[in-house]
């Protein structure tokens, strides 16, 4: 049976445009002109998603949308705003109201597409597993994953990069890899990209101007399959990790854009990594098999406790870059850690000399290696934490 979508628009255009899209994707199209018409047609048709415009002349959305989520007849069903207001402080208040997501006009059919095919199937599994969407706010569904390190060097991204595609191979869901490392980026040389200004530019305004379409333009898509938000290269730019409000509103908007948010967060706890990282849903820390590096991962895991951040979201990658004795084995690692190790990637030098010659992670063009393996078995656990949350 068709899924049946309500359009409530007082532009007749509208209507008959999209709801003309929408009906040759399959769906059962039922329109209302103003927002009482709206209302009544929602409690005779029962939709399975209600697309609503706010500027109407009789009643604006915001309150055809406080009367749905006020009637028991209509409290589950999606809401998807699609409006000419694009000030945040709109955003804001549609949310607040009870919708579920938001779109600006004009759009593009392929994303209003996307959108409603996104919030029909969330609809559907919520009715599947009701428990699992309890207390799950509008602007924080994607499962959230910071990388960071005690020190530089240790391959914080290329754990990122490599768990960002490994969990696009396995699901080929929505992956963000974004690289939050102004002045220091490497992710944008190593996949082929240069003098990338998008982290930059939204680190640069103000934090109210971090929208989700304006984070949305900023991501460039990498033939991987992910999505990428690049930091550039130009050391000046270091000064813009002070932008700790424009840091948190980014990973909030970043989160309502994919299924998974991959953050490259460097080395260190700087005010903006411990705004973050109460925000991700687990951490993963990069640790190489040397007695300093060891003592200042146990610091590191010390201080991100003290943000009150369960121990147990914690996990350590041991990530023995080189192949040498000198390095320390995963026991003694651990005893002298005082934690875990979740995971130990081996050296693989020509695989990443190759994945930088063909500007991709190294799942991608060598799956089957030992180490890609490595990273898949990380991305596989990662999936099945992501089904419990």
């Amino acid at each position: 049976m068709a899924e049946k979508i309500l359009i409530i628009d007082d532009d007749v255009d509208t209507l008959r445009l999209v709801g003309l899209m929408l009906q040759r994707q399959g769906y059962e199209i039922s329109a209302a002109s103003n927002g009482t018409q709206g209302l009544a047609k929602a409690q005779e048709d029962r939709p399975d998603l209600i697309l609503l415009d706010v500027m109407m002349p009789d009643m604006d959305g915001y309150e055809v949308a406080r009367r749905l989520r006020k009637n028991p007849a209509t409290v589950t069903v999606p809401i998807l705003m699609f409006t000419a207001k694009t000030q945040l402080d709109d955003k804001v208040a549609g949310f607040e109201v009870g919708a579920d997501d938001y779109l600006t006009k004009p759009t593009h059919p392929t994303e209003l597409q996307a959108h409603v095919k996104a919030l029909l199937a969330r609809s559907a599994q919520k009715e599947k597993d009701p428990n699992k969407f309890v207390n799950v706010p509008h602007e924080q569904q994607g499962y959230v994953i910071g990388v960071l390190s005690a020190r530089g060097g240790l391959g914080v991204s290329s754990l990122a990069s490599n768990l960002a595609a490994g969990i696009y191979s396995r699901t080929q869901s929505d992956v963000i890899l974004a690289e939050l490392t102004p002045g220091q980026g490497t992710i944008a040389s190593d996949f082929g990209y240069q003098n990338q200004k998008g982290l930059t530019e939204l680190l640069q305004g103000a934090a109210a101007e971090i929208t989700r379409e304006k984070v949305e333009s900023s991501l460039t898509s990498h033939n991987s399959g992910l999505k990428l938000l690049l930091a550039s290269e130009n050391p000046r730019d270091v000064t813009l990790t002070s932008q700790v409000k424009n840091y948190e509103a980014l990973v909030t908007r970043l989160s309502t854009l994919a299924r998974f948010v991959v953050l490259d967060l460097g080395n260190g706890l700087p005010a903006f990594v411990q705004k973050i990282l109460p925000m991700c849903n687990e951490r993963f820390i990069v640790v190489e098999g040397v007695p300093g590096t060891i003592q200042h991962t146990k610091l590191l895991i010390d201080g991100i406790v003290d943000l009150k951040i369960d121990r147990k979201s914690i996990s350590v990658v041991l990530n023995n870059r080189i192949r040498t004795e000198s390095l320390m084995q995963l026991a003694q690692v651990q005893d002298k850690l005082g934690h875990s190790i979740s995971a130990t990637l081996i050296p693989a030098p020509e695989a990443f000399v190759q994945a930088t010659r063909l500007q991709t992670p190294v799942v991608i063009c060598q799956p089957t290696n030992m180490t890609s393996q490595q990273f898949l078995k990380i991305a596989d656990d990662v999936l099945e934490r992501e089904k419990t949350r």
